[in-house]
């Protein structure tokens, strides 16, 4: 499907934005590749990349992890793990059955080897959602699935059917929908989100819409919601 560039986001992270399509339209996606100790590199929420970028992702190092963030987030991971067939797919138990329609699941949970690097189920989402908090040459950045949109206003029937749907205030929220969907316990969930906000993330990275810069207030008011 329609994709973008690699691009550097810092030394050790990349990130690639794709297109989806939708029956009202598309929305982005986002792949994070964090690269890791010994040439390894983690793929999260993978995206099936065109020759030239598979080239250039290539170049950075060996595709160690394919990691499955969530039943919904599986549609490419057949390709990925039948061009690299060593890598270990890592998905949520709660999504356990979805993920191994897909692709067999080689672990719910895993230390990456690197110290830079923590995968964590979220916690409240009954083990349906992992995000991944990496250290970069700059600061912490957060890297989530569906737990935290941020996808721009848009206009048009694409735009009317969103804003039913909870989605695209143009602004970082948990659509309605999505919440409905994948927080089991709101309380935990809330607290987790105030936890990351005393990191002093640099920026979050979520799976639909821009990054998330300076995101500390976005995070304390998503808990407080």
């Amino acid at each position: 499907m329609p994709h973008g560039p690699l691009e550097r986001v810092a030394d050790n992270l990349y990130t690639v934005v794709g297109q989806l399509p939708m029956p009202l339209g598309t929305t982005p996606r986002r792949m994070t590749v964090v690269c890791l100790t010994g040439g390894r590199l983690a793929i999260y929420s993978a995206i099936a990349l065109d020759d030239a970028q598979m080239a250039r992702l290539e170049g950075l190092g060996t595709p160690a992890f394919l990691i499955v963030p969530s039943a919904i987030h599986r549609i490419d991971a057949r390709p990925w793990k039948d061009r690299y067939p060593d890598l270990v797919v890592v998905a949520p138990e709660g999504a356990r059955d979805a993920v191994e329609e897909v692709v067999e699941i080689d672990a719910t949970a895993c230390d990456l080897g690197d110290p830079r690097v923590r995968l964590d189920t979220v916690p409240g989402t009954a083990g349906r959602e992992l995000a991944m908090l990496v250290d970069t040459d700059h600061g912490k950045t957060l890297i989530v699935n569906d737990l935290i949109f941020n996808l721009p206003k848009m206009g048009g029937v694409a735009g009317l059917g969103l804003k039913l749907l909870g989605f695209g205030p143009g602004h970082p929220h948990m659509p309605r929908l999505v919440k409905r969907k994948l927080v089991a316990d709101d309380g935990a969930v809330r607290a987790q989100l105030r936890a990351w906000a005393d990191l002093d993330l640099e920026r979050i990275l979520p799976a639909h819409g821009a990054a998330i810069e300076h995101p500390r207030d976005t995070l304390l008011a998503l808990a407080n919601a």
